[in-house]
Parts: C-alpha cells; structure tokens; sequence
C-alpha cells in the first residue's frame, strides 16, 4: 500500500520521496491520523517549517480532540524561532489540558518524549490546582520532579502519596532507587524530621525514618526514634524487641544491649521480659568476644549474669538458650570442655519436645569435640544431626560443619564434594561460607598439586578454632615467610592480622594490614582489610581524624562494598553529625 511503501521511504532517510507521499495521503481525513507523526518529522527534517505548520493547523482544526497536535505545533513554533508564540501556545495548551485528567495524561508523554520538564510539572501543578485536590498526581509529579533533578520536591510528592497510602512499598522502593550520596540522605533526614516537627501526631514520618536508620544500619538513632512511638502508641515494646533482633542480626551489639535493657526497665511483668534478659546476655556476651583482647573476667561475669537469670527463671523451655550459651562460654573460654558437655546435656534434658534445639545442641557438642581435639565424636554428632534435619538449615549447618572439620583434617576432596552441594543452600550466610571455602580449596589446590601449603593454611585455622592462638601465630609467621608468593598470601596476612588483633598485638595487627592493602591490592581481602583499619584507629587507637580518613577512603574506592553502610555511618558519627 501507499502508506508502507511511504513508511519505507522514511525508515530509509528519503524524506523527500515519503513527504510527496505522505502529503497526498494526508488529504484523506481517516488516513491523515496514521500519517501524522512521520509526515511531521520528514517535514521537520527537511526544513519545511512552513509546510508543516500549514499542515498541522489543518490536523487541530481537523482533530480539536487531538490534543497532543497543539503540542507538537507548539513545538514546532519554538523550532522556528517563534518564541513569543511558542510560548503563548504552550499557556494556553497547559489551560486546557489542565481541566481534564484524560488531556492530562496524554499531553504527559509529548512532554516527556519533548523533554519538556518544567511544562510538565507546570500542567500537574495546574492541574491540582482546578481540581482542588492538594495531593492529586503525587506520583506523577515526584517523576516529572525526579527527571528534571529536583529530589527534594520529588520528596515531598512521595511523602504525600506514603502517607495516603501507607500499605505498598513505593515510598521505600523510591528512597533505595533515588536517595544515594551522602547530600541526598542528608537532605532525607532534614525532610523527615521537618514533618514530624510540624505533625507531632502523625507516626507515619518516625515509622519512615525508622525503616531509612535501619537501612543505613544506625541502630542507635532507629532506637531513639522508635522509642518515641513505643511510649506514644502503647506497643507495649514489641516493635523495640523487632528493631533490637535486626540490631543484633547487623552486628550492632551496643544497641542491641540498650533496645533490651529499656524493654527489661520499662515493662518488668511483661511477656518479653525473659527473652529480653536472656538477649541482653547474649548482646553483652557478643561484645565482650568481639572486643580484643577477650577478658576472661568478663567471660566469667557474663556466667554469673546467665546463672542469675537461671535461678530467677529456672531451667524452662523458655531459659533453655540461656542453659546453652552457658556451655558455649565454658567450653571455648575457660577450656571446661567437659563442664560445657553437661551443661548442653542438661539443656537437651530441659528442651522437651523442641528437637531442633536439641540437634543445635548437638552439633554445639560436636564443636567442643573438636576443641578436645576428638574429631571423630564431632563428626559422628554432626552427622547425626544432617540426618535429622535433612529439610532444615541446620541440617545445612551440619553439613557445613562436617565440610569445614574435613577441610582442618586436610582431607580437601571430601570437604569439597559437602560445600559443592551447600552452595545452593537456603540461606544466603551458610552458602556464601561454602562458596568461599570451596573457592579457597579449588584455587590453591589448582595452583599447588602437592596441596602442601593449604594443608598447613587449614591446620592453622583448626588451632585457631581450639583458641590455641599462640601457637597458631607463630605458625602463621613461618607459613608467610615461606609461601609470600602463593595465592594463599593475602589470606595467611588476613589471618595473622585477626590473630594479632585477638593478642592484643595492635601495632602488628596493622602492619599485616598494611601489607594486603599495599601488596595485595587487588584480591578479594583489600576491602576487609582497609575497614579493619580504619576500625584499629577507631575504636584501639583512638584516633579518629585517621580513622575518618580511611573510612571516606572505603566509600570512596569500593562504592559496591559491604562494609559501605558501616563506613558511611562511623564517618558521619566521628565528623559530629548526630547528637546521640
């Protein structure tokens, strides 16, 4: 047909031959739609300004329906260098449309495709106006506001539409998509807490900010937030034991600690109460292990706190992990390994019909096993409990376990063949771990047949399993001096660092950090070992311009990092930002 074949001409560039064609086939009213935008352009590229204009005049007079015609010859006259009309036409095209959803929503798109922002977000704008709806077409002007790079009032549009709507996730999915550097989540901050100043009675914005803590991992101001609705609204503290559980998941033991601590203060008779005890152990003991080197007088108070709490309670399902982190700090600690063994005895004893607790138990045993250097006890345990839980993650773990126990005895191949089926494990923690030591062994086995130095590597690491961290140092000393060329050199330095660290020897520690960062810059470890770091300066040295330094070093070299949150946080905590 004559309108294929005009089409033809048009994809090919001739515009001449498809504008003598099209412009015969415009004279027919039902065909002159279907025409419309390629003759426009052919004419347009042609130059043929007046042309066109001639024969848009005649589709507006043709199609008043039309309304996207009076843009484009609004358009057309700002091509022309007609700006006075240009700009008359566009008033009174926004008029118009502005009166009518349907016009509204049409005009939308030659906007977007014309790049038109600021007519755009005018017409919208209108639009409310008329209607005398203040919130109608939020979304559509947090977009038209997000395209021409205004975020701050693509906020407000958002916010508003949240909070009309506060069920879906396109207030969160916005924020994580749109609010990323450092001004930006700034500006967030100063947003959210300018509405709940002006709202006091309005949770919506502390609810908002809450969710925007938690993801940039600042526990303690999502605390501080969430403490204000838990008096407000009467929650009787189960939001604060929610946001406490994701404090302690991050790793944030501090807050973890306050979060129970209030709900131990505040609601003493409450249903918590006992799990919040017990967790505030649990946080205190985490932060006693994680902070080096560990105190064995704290490692003995933290007993007496769990023994306290044992004789408050009594030995209950409800006590029971009490009964279990009791032989944990037992066994790896003061080297009780058969103390440790009764104590989870007495726990599987107290558990009742709660078999998963049991065969976590059991596979604690299987770890104190090892500890008494009787690996074949460990892995028998382990196998025990991979069989009852075949379903479940911890039968996920047991196999984990057993993998990792082969991989100490330097039996590689079986190791492997265990953490090759845990890569496609439920959880994302017990399958990254079989991801990594699998790659350890692939990699080291491919390069070195003899298999001689990750044998000496994997027997380290069981020494420092058993907390014989003496011993393993000085192994780990002979071991670099003997395989700084092999691709386990990064990983032995990451090694020592976390040994030298747990020994209390912090000016060694960062030499050995130095090392990876200066000679190992491109492995996998470069990240791990800056953040680690940067946390020495911070929290050992106390030095915290130096730590700073580093921190902004992290965010800024390894954008994509893990440790982005955290760096982002500390920095902005040592420049002074918060008022905790």
């Amino acid at each position: 047909s004559e309108i294929n074949l005009a089409n033809e001409y048009f994809d090919k560039g001739e515009y001449e031959k498809a504008a003598e064609m099209y412009e015969r086939i415009s004279h027919q009213k039902n065909t002159a739609l279907i025409v419309h935008n390629n003759y426009l352009q052919a004419l347009i590229r042609l130059k043929k300004y007046e042309d066109a204009e001639k024969f848009l005049r005649k589709e507006i007079k043709n199609f008043d329906n039309v309304i996207t015609y009076k843009a484009d010859l609004a358009e057309l006259l700002e091509l022309e260098g007609k700006k006075q009309e240009s700009v008359k036409a566009y008033e009174s095209l926004i008029e118009e449309a502005a009166k009518n959803d349907a016009t509204v929503y049409q005009l939308q798109n030659s906007f977007y495709r014309a790049n038109k922002m600021d007519l755009l977000i005018k017409m919208l704008l209108r639009s409310r106006e008329l209607s005398n709806e203040p919130d109608k077409h939020n979304v559509h002007l947090a977009r038209a506001y997000l395209y021409a790079g205004k975020k701050e009032l693509m906020l407000e549009e958002v916010l508003s539409y949240g909070l009309r709507n506060p069920g879906g996730n396109y207030v969160q999915r916005t924020i994580q998509d749109n609010i990323l550097d450092e001004n930006e989540i700034e500006m967030l901050e100063r947003v959210l807490y300018k509405h709940i100043q002006a709202t006091p009675n309005e949770t919506y914005y502390t609810e908002l900010l809450i969710w925007h803590f938690v993801q940039q991992k600042d526990f303690t101001r999502a605390f501080m937030q969430a403490r204000a609705l838990d008096k407000r609204l009467n929650q009787q503290g189960g939001k604060i034991f929610e946001l406490a559980g994701l404090s302690y998941e991050n790793k944030d033991f501090k807050s973890a600690s306050r979060m129970y601590q209030y709900l131990m203060t505040e609601y003493p008779g409450g249903e918590l109460y006992p799990y919040a005890k017990r967790l505030y152990i649990q946080s205190k003991e985490q932060t006693v292990k994680n902070t080096y080197p560990v105190s064995e007088e704290d490692i003995r108070d933290l007993i007496s706190q769990y023994e306290s709490l044992l004789n408050e309670l009594g030995k209950t399902p409800k006590t029971i992990d009490a009964l279990r982190n009791l032989a944990l700090l037992h066994g790896f600690y003061l080297g009780s390994h058969q103390k440790a063994i009764d104590i989870l005895q007495d726990a599987i004893n107290t558990a009742g019909s709660n078999i998963k607790f049991k065969d976590q138990c059991k596979l604690d045993m299987g770890d104190i096993y090892i500890l008494k250097d009787e690996p074949w006890e460990a892995t028998l345990l382990y196998m025990q409990v991979e069989k009852s839980q075949k379903e479940d993650v911890l039968g996920e773990n047991a196999k984990l376990k057993n993998a990792r126990l082969h991989y100490f005895t330097g039996e590689f191949e079986l190791a492997k063949e265990l953490l090759d089926i845990l890569k496609k494990a439920t959880t994302r923690e017990i399958a990254n771990d079989a991801m990594q030591l699998s790659l350890l062994i692939q990699d080291n086995l491919e390069l070195d047949s003899t298999d001689q130095a990750l044998k000496e590597y994997a027997a380290v690491e069981l020494l420092l399993f058993q907390n014989k961290n003496a011993e393993a140092l000085e192994q780990l000393q002979g071991l670099f001096a003997r395989y700084k060329s092999h691709s386990l050199a990064d990983e032995i330095l990451w090694l020592e660092a976390n040994t030298n660290l747990k020994m209390d020897h912090i000016d060694e520690a960062l030499l050995n950090l130095n090392n990876i960062s200066e000679n190992y810059k491109y492995d996998i470890l470069a990240d791990d070992a800056l953040f680690l770091t940067a946390r020495i300066y911070d929290e050992y040295k106390k030095q915290p311009d130096k730590a700073m330094e580093i921190y902004k070093t992290i965010l800024q070299k390894f954008p994509g990092s893990i440790y982005g949150a955290d760096a982002r946080k500390r920095f902005r905590e040592l420049r002074g930002d918060f008022v905790y």
